[in-house]
């Protein structure tokens, strides 16, 4: 290869380096608007810059997001004393979800170790493998049939879905990379897509639920059952898991779509599997325990005596099963120290979570939410109502934590909504809290799984965003023109 063909390469290279810069220097010299001081709108100029080079892949994410935490950390913009700087930018690594979703990494290494994973797959694409779009169907339903008994969507979606899903693709010679397009693109997409429709249809499919019901009854004494909660959303929530696969289908566009002679395939690669396998009865056995303690542990009002307390938390179950996956010999530890797409996205997500919550600390979120409301006053209270769930739902690409988005920005919707004359408040809060699964389509930073999903190879970074934004718009509208109109109706 010559010179001249590379140069295009490295010029490509050099302007999605510098995008960034561009961006961080442009907002940094940018008049302080009103409101702000000089440290939270140079540390919202970080968070824009790692935010464009996300989306650009001027680097590696892992990369981009620690080179942005390191310098909002020693800029002092969340606090000035060095020790407590750092402290600050360590936090991230001790959450508890990033190390759910290294741990649902590790669960896919045990299926694919035990063969069970394979098994699993076979089986699927034996039954649906004919036809692309029932392979879509498959996994989504995988993820609705899961949905009502697990409240952490990374435990469900990261921990379960994932790991079997993902050796689907390689059944049609579908790799990340160049021919992830094949159909790889397609499963992965839909079954992202899935998980946030179920998060939203039923109040037990994700934590925060609770957690926003809770602020809800606090601030404007709203209260509903497990029932209220799916019946309000049903129209659209069933509506989206039957349109799930189709739309996914339309976009992703995978090339293949019949194939009559893979399930035939499948059948003759079961029949030369043989019964399972002794590591495959201990893995299926390690993941309904998982399930068990995710479903009897991580639910107060269900939970279980573990350990001398009632409640076990869901990333404590994946420590649980990994330890025995090692006992058993399921897993070596050097398989986990090797899982290199792991590591990258603990160092990508742990980054982006510190950064995103740092935005609410410094008080630059509530500043953008009292500035936007500000003009509401002025219009229609139906006007307003569909303005602050707007404001509501896309200020998520400023959040990386469904829960902490929740519990900055509900009260302060709720509160702006209840100074607006006949602006019904009920509604407003079902429509906010129906948005929290919804929401977490849109970025790859946006909800637990999302990392996962993002790392596989399969979906492109940049379809990734364009997927989740024209998800995101979709998901939007049928709140406002199916969630909204149903609400009203039932006197909500």
């Amino acid at each position: 290869m010559t010179a001249s063909s590379q140069a295009p390469e490295a010029k490509g290279f050099r302007w999605k380096l510098f995008a960034p810069l561009a961006v961080w220097l442009a907002i940094y010299l940018w008049p302080v608007p009103a409101g702000l001081n000089v440290n939270q709108w140079h540390y919202f100029a970080v968070f824009a810059a790692v935010i464009t080079g996300l989306i650009l892949e001027s680097m590696p994410v892992g990369a981009v997001g620690l080179i942005g935490l390191t310098v909002a950390g020693i800029s002092g913009y969340i606090d000035p004393d060095p020790t407590k700087s750092l402290r600050w930018m360590l936090a991230g690594f001790a959450e508890s979800t990033v190390w759910l979703i290294v741990g649902a990494f590790v669960f896919s290494i045990g299926y694919r170790k035990s063969q069970l994973g394979r098994r699993i797959a076979l089986v699927l694409v034996r039954s649906l493998g004919r036809n692309t779009l029932g392979l879509g169907y498959a996994v989504a339903i995988s993820d609705f049939l899961l949905a009502p008994a697990t409240p952490s969507n990374t435990a469900r979606s990261g921990g379960i879905v994932y790991p079997i899903i993902s050796n689907i693709p390689r059944i049609y010679g579908s790799e990340p990379g160049p021919t992830a397009g094949k159909i790889g693109t397609y499963v992965m997409w839909t079954a992202f897509a899935a998980t946030a429709v179920t998060s939203s249809l039923f109040f037990t499919a994700l934590a925060p639920n609770a957690a926003a019901l809770a602020i809800a009854k606090k601030t404007a004494n709203i209260d509903i059952s497990w029932a209220q909660w799916f019946i309000g959303f049903a129209p659209l929530g069933i509506l989206l898991m039957l349109l799930v696969p189709l739309l996914s289908y339309a976009i992703c566009r995978p090339e293949v779509k019949r194939s009559p002679e893979i399930s035939e395939w499948a059948s003759r690669e079961l029949a030369t599997m043989g019964p399972m396998s002794r590591h495959e009865w201990i893995m299926l056995s390690l993941i309904v325990l998982a399930m068990f303690l995710w479903i009897t542990g991580s639910t107060p009002d269900i939970s279980l005596p573990v350990l001398g307390s009632n409640f076990i938390n869901a990333t404590t179950v994946v420590f649980i099963v990994i330890s025995l996956m090692l006992v058993t010999g399921i897993v070596e530890f050097n398989d986990i120290v090797s899982e290199k797409s792991a590591w990258e996205v603990f160092f990508y997500f742990t980054s982006l979570l510190t950064l995103a919550s740092g935005l609410n600390e410094i008080g630059f979120i509530k500043w953008f939410a009292n500035e936007y409301a500000k003009p509401l006053a002025g219009l229609s209270p139906s006007t307003a109502m569909i303005m602050l769930v707007a404001l509501f739902f896309w200020i998520h690409y400023f959040f990386s934590s469904i829960t902490s988005h929740a519990a900055a920005m509900l009260p302060v919707v709720l509160a702006v909504g209840s100074g607006i004359a006949g602006l019904p408040v009920t509604t407003l809060a079902m429509l906010c809290m129906y948005s929290l699964g919804l929401m977490g389509v849109i970025s790859p930073y946006a909800t637990g799984p999302a990392p996962m999903y993002f790392g596989s190879g399969y979906i492109g970074k940049g379809q990734f965003w364009s997927f989740g934004l024209i998800f995101g718009l979709i998901y939007f509208a049928g709140l406002l023109v199916i969630v909204l109109p149903w609400l009203q109706l039932r006197g909500g």
